[in-house]
Protein backbone atom coordinates (compact mmCIF):
# COMPACT_ATOMS: atom_id res chain seq x y z
CA UNK A 1 0.00 0.00 0.00
CA UNK A 2 1.17 3.61 -0.92
CA UNK A 3 2.02 5.44 2.92
CA UNK A 4 0.45 8.13 1.08
CA UNK A 5 -2.93 6.30 0.98
CA UNK A 6 -2.51 4.47 4.28
CA UNK A 7 -4.61 7.67 6.39
CA UNK A 8 -7.02 7.81 3.94
CA UNK A 9 -7.27 3.93 3.80
CA UNK A 10 -7.56 3.80 7.10
CA UNK A 11 -11.41 2.99 9.19
CA UNK A 12 -11.28 6.39 10.65
CA UNK A 13 -10.12 7.67 7.30
CA UNK A 14 -12.99 6.03 5.58
CA UNK A 15 -15.43 7.23 8.44
CA UNK A 16 -14.26 10.76 7.63
CA UNK A 17 -14.78 10.41 3.62
CA UNK A 18 -17.99 8.62 3.92
CA UNK A 19 -19.47 12.11 6.50
CA UNK A 20 -17.91 14.33 3.95
CA UNK A 21 -19.18 12.79 0.77
CA UNK A 22 -22.37 12.63 2.73
CA UNK A 23 -22.48 16.08 3.73
CA UNK A 24 -21.95 17.23 -0.03
CA UNK A 25 -25.04 14.64 -0.94
CA UNK A 26 -27.17 15.79 1.63
CA UNK A 27 -26.35 19.73 0.66
CA UNK A 28 -27.12 18.76 -2.93
CA UNK A 29 -30.79 17.33 -1.73
CA UNK A 30 -31.66 20.13 -0.55
CA UNK A 31 -30.89 22.48 -3.76
CA UNK A 32 -32.05 19.64 -5.95
CA UNK A 33 -35.43 20.40 -4.01
CA UNK A 34 -35.09 24.16 -4.29
CA UNK A 35 -35.37 23.73 -8.33
CA UNK A 36 -37.94 21.08 -8.04
CA UNK A 37 -40.03 23.54 -6.03
CA UNK A 38 -39.79 26.20 -8.84
CA UNK A 39 -42.91 24.04 -10.67
CA UNK A 40 -45.42 26.33 -8.35
CA UNK A 41 -43.89 29.12 -9.81
CA UNK A 42 -45.26 28.12 -13.43
CA UNK A 43 -44.04 27.07 -16.37
CA UNK A 44 -41.75 29.98 -17.17
CA UNK A 45 -39.72 30.01 -14.58
CA UNK A 46 -38.99 26.73 -14.19
CA UNK A 47 -38.15 26.13 -17.66
CA UNK A 48 -35.63 29.45 -17.59
CA UNK A 49 -34.27 28.02 -14.35
CA UNK A 50 -33.42 24.12 -16.31
CA UNK A 51 -32.61 26.69 -19.19
CA UNK A 52 -30.16 28.59 -17.45
CA UNK A 53 -28.22 25.27 -15.65
CA UNK A 54 -27.91 23.89 -19.24
CA UNK A 55 -26.23 27.08 -20.47
CA UNK A 56 -23.20 26.64 -18.14
CA UNK A 57 -22.40 23.77 -18.98
CA UNK A 58 -18.66 24.00 -17.28
CA UNK A 59 -20.47 24.06 -14.18
CA UNK A 60 -22.87 22.01 -14.38
CA UNK A 61 -21.06 19.03 -15.27
CA UNK A 62 -18.83 20.04 -12.57
CA UNK A 63 -21.08 19.36 -10.26
CA UNK A 64 -21.84 15.94 -11.79
CA UNK A 65 -18.66 14.72 -11.41
CA UNK A 66 -18.60 16.21 -7.77
CA UNK A 67 -21.64 14.30 -7.12
CA UNK A 68 -20.80 11.43 -8.95
CA UNK A 69 -17.36 11.21 -7.08
CA UNK A 70 -19.66 11.79 -4.01
CA UNK A 71 -22.02 9.22 -4.36
CA UNK A 72 -19.12 6.44 -5.14
CA UNK A 73 -17.64 7.49 -2.27
CA UNK A 74 -20.15 7.14 0.11
CA UNK A 75 -21.55 3.82 -1.30
CA UNK A 76 -17.53 2.09 -1.37
CA UNK A 77 -16.47 3.59 2.16
CA UNK A 78 -20.03 2.61 3.51
CA UNK A 79 -19.84 -0.95 2.14
CA UNK A 80 -16.29 -1.23 3.51
CA UNK A 81 -16.63 0.22 6.88
CA UNK A 82 -19.85 -2.32 7.32
CA UNK A 83 -17.38 -5.49 6.54
CA UNK A 84 -14.72 -3.97 8.74
CA UNK A 85 -17.07 -3.81 11.52
CA UNK A 86 -18.63 -7.11 11.37
CA UNK A 87 -15.33 -8.21 11.02
CA UNK A 88 -13.61 -6.85 14.08
CA UNK A 89 -16.50 -7.46 16.05
CA UNK A 90 -17.83 -11.22 17.82
CA UNK A 91 -21.51 -12.53 16.62
CA UNK A 92 -23.21 -11.53 20.23
CA UNK A 93 -21.74 -8.05 20.26
CA UNK A 94 -23.05 -7.59 16.73
CA UNK A 95 -26.55 -9.12 18.33
CA UNK A 96 -26.31 -6.64 20.96
CA UNK A 97 -25.22 -3.48 19.29
CA UNK A 98 -28.38 -4.37 16.64
CA UNK A 99 -30.65 -4.49 19.93
CA UNK A 100 -29.82 -1.19 20.68
CA UNK A 101 -29.95 0.53 17.30
CA UNK A 102 -32.78 2.37 16.11
CA UNK A 103 -34.75 1.85 13.15
CA UNK A 104 -32.81 4.48 11.46
CA UNK A 105 -29.31 3.37 11.89
CA UNK A 106 -30.33 -0.55 11.70
CA UNK A 107 -31.88 0.27 7.82
CA UNK A 108 -28.66 2.38 6.38
CA UNK A 109 -27.09 -0.22 4.47
CA UNK A 110 -30.65 -1.41 2.96
CA UNK A 111 -31.85 2.29 2.57
CA UNK A 112 -28.68 3.69 0.95
CA UNK A 113 -29.23 0.53 -1.89
CA UNK A 114 -32.59 1.17 -2.37
CA UNK A 115 -31.58 5.12 -2.77
CA UNK A 116 -28.28 3.67 -4.94
CA UNK A 117 -31.34 2.19 -7.23
CA UNK A 118 -33.53 5.25 -7.40
CA UNK A 119 -30.88 7.90 -8.44
CA UNK A 120 -30.16 5.79 -10.90
CA UNK A 121 -33.44 5.15 -12.35
CA UNK A 122 -33.97 8.56 -11.62
CA UNK A 123 -31.53 9.67 -14.21
CA UNK A 124 -32.64 7.08 -16.69
CA UNK A 125 -36.05 8.78 -16.36
CA UNK A 126 -35.70 12.38 -16.12
CA UNK A 127 -32.14 13.12 -17.41
CA UNK A 128 -30.76 10.83 -19.89
CA UNK A 129 -34.75 9.98 -20.56
CA UNK A 130 -34.17 6.04 -21.96
CA UNK A 131 -36.79 4.88 -19.57
CA UNK A 132 -39.35 7.36 -21.29
CA UNK A 133 -37.90 8.91 -24.95
CA UNK A 134 -41.21 10.53 -25.53
CA UNK A 135 -39.97 13.36 -23.73
CA UNK A 136 -37.78 13.84 -26.37
CA UNK A 137 -40.05 14.73 -29.08
CA UNK A 138 -41.85 17.54 -26.60
CA UNK A 139 -42.47 20.55 -28.06
CA UNK A 140 -40.15 23.55 -27.33
CA UNK A 141 -41.26 26.49 -24.88
CA UNK A 142 -40.63 29.61 -25.89
CA UNK A 143 -39.18 31.89 -22.64
CA UNK A 144 -40.78 35.01 -22.14
CA UNK A 145 -37.97 37.00 -21.45
CA UNK A 146 -35.59 35.94 -24.23
CA UNK A 147 -37.50 34.15 -26.52
CA UNK A 148 -35.46 31.14 -26.54
CA UNK A 149 -36.97 27.85 -27.85
CA UNK A 150 -35.86 25.54 -24.51
CA UNK A 151 -36.66 22.28 -23.25
CA UNK A 152 -40.27 21.94 -21.65
CA UNK A 153 -39.14 20.50 -18.67
CA UNK A 154 -42.17 21.72 -17.00
CA UNK A 155 -44.42 19.45 -18.92
CA UNK A 156 -41.71 16.56 -18.75
CA UNK A 157 -42.17 16.32 -15.09
CA UNK A 158 -45.75 16.73 -15.07
CA UNK A 159 -45.98 13.96 -17.42
CA UNK A 160 -43.84 11.78 -15.52
CA UNK A 161 -46.04 12.52 -12.55
CA UNK A 162 -49.31 11.46 -13.78
CA UNK A 163 -48.20 8.54 -13.95
CA UNK A 164 -49.56 7.24 -10.66
CA UNK A 165 -47.23 4.39 -10.43
CA UNK A 166 -44.02 6.84 -10.97
CA UNK A 167 -45.40 9.18 -8.36
CA UNK A 168 -45.80 6.14 -6.17
CA UNK A 169 -42.29 4.65 -6.57
CA UNK A 170 -40.89 8.54 -6.34
CA UNK A 171 -42.54 9.44 -3.21
CA UNK A 172 -41.97 5.86 -1.61
CA UNK A 173 -38.17 6.46 -2.55
CA UNK A 174 -38.22 10.01 -0.81
CA UNK A 175 -39.73 8.25 2.65
CA UNK A 176 -36.07 6.01 2.59
CA UNK A 177 -34.55 8.96 2.02
CA UNK A 178 -35.94 10.94 5.31
CA UNK A 179 -35.22 8.02 7.28
CA UNK A 180 -31.60 7.92 5.63
CA UNK A 181 -31.38 11.56 6.35
CA UNK A 182 -32.49 11.22 9.70
CA UNK A 183 -29.51 8.91 11.34
CA UNK A 184 -27.31 10.34 8.09
CA UNK A 185 -27.12 13.92 9.17
CA UNK A 186 -26.73 12.79 12.62
CA UNK A 187 -23.52 11.05 12.30
CA UNK A 188 -22.01 13.66 10.37
CA UNK A 189 -22.23 15.66 13.44
CA UNK A 190 -20.82 12.69 14.72
CA UNK A 191 -17.81 11.66 13.15
CA UNK A 192 -16.64 15.30 12.60
CA UNK A 193 -16.76 15.97 16.18
CA UNK A 194 -19.13 18.63 16.30
CA UNK A 195 -21.63 16.34 18.73
CA UNK A 196 -20.97 15.99 22.06
CA UNK A 197 -23.68 14.07 24.68
CA UNK A 198 -25.03 17.83 25.28
CA UNK A 199 -25.40 18.82 21.94
CA UNK A 200 -26.26 15.46 20.88
CA UNK A 201 -30.51 16.10 21.47
CA UNK A 202 -30.09 19.32 19.67
CA UNK A 203 -28.30 17.46 16.53
CA UNK A 204 -30.64 14.57 16.60
CA UNK A 205 -33.99 17.12 16.47
CA UNK A 206 -32.28 19.08 13.53
CA UNK A 207 -31.41 15.70 11.53
CA UNK A 208 -34.86 14.78 11.82
CA UNK A 209 -36.42 18.01 11.24
CA UNK A 210 -33.81 18.74 7.71
CA UNK A 211 -34.96 15.06 6.48
CA UNK A 212 -38.41 16.10 7.11
CA UNK A 213 -38.31 18.83 5.47
CA UNK A 214 -36.53 17.58 2.34
CA UNK A 215 -39.27 14.56 2.69
CA UNK A 216 -42.35 16.97 2.62
CA UNK A 217 -40.86 19.60 -0.38
CA UNK A 218 -40.11 16.23 -2.66
CA UNK A 219 -43.22 14.71 -2.89
CA UNK A 220 -45.14 17.93 -2.97
CA UNK A 221 -44.42 17.81 -6.39
CA UNK A 222 -45.86 14.81 -7.47
CA UNK A 223 -48.57 15.16 -4.82
CA UNK A 224 -49.58 18.41 -6.28
CA UNK A 225 -50.01 17.12 -10.16
CA UNK A 226 -51.50 13.93 -9.11
CA UNK A 227 -54.89 16.42 -7.11
CA UNK A 228 -54.31 18.59 -9.86
CA UNK A 229 -53.13 21.82 -8.29
CA UNK A 230 -50.31 22.01 -10.65
CA UNK A 231 -51.49 20.75 -14.23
Amino acid sequence: MNPSLSPILSSLGKKYLMAISGFILAGFVLVHMGGNLMIFLGQDALNAYAYKLQSIPAVLWGFRFILLTSTLVHVFTAISLVRENRAARPKSNLQEKYIQATTGSRSMGLSGAILFSFIVFHVLHYTVRVTHPEYNEIEHYTLKETQKHVHDVYTMVIMGFEEKWLSAIYIISMAILCLHLTHGVSSIFQTLGLRNHAWKPRLDTLAKLYGWVVFLGFISVPIAIQSGVVH
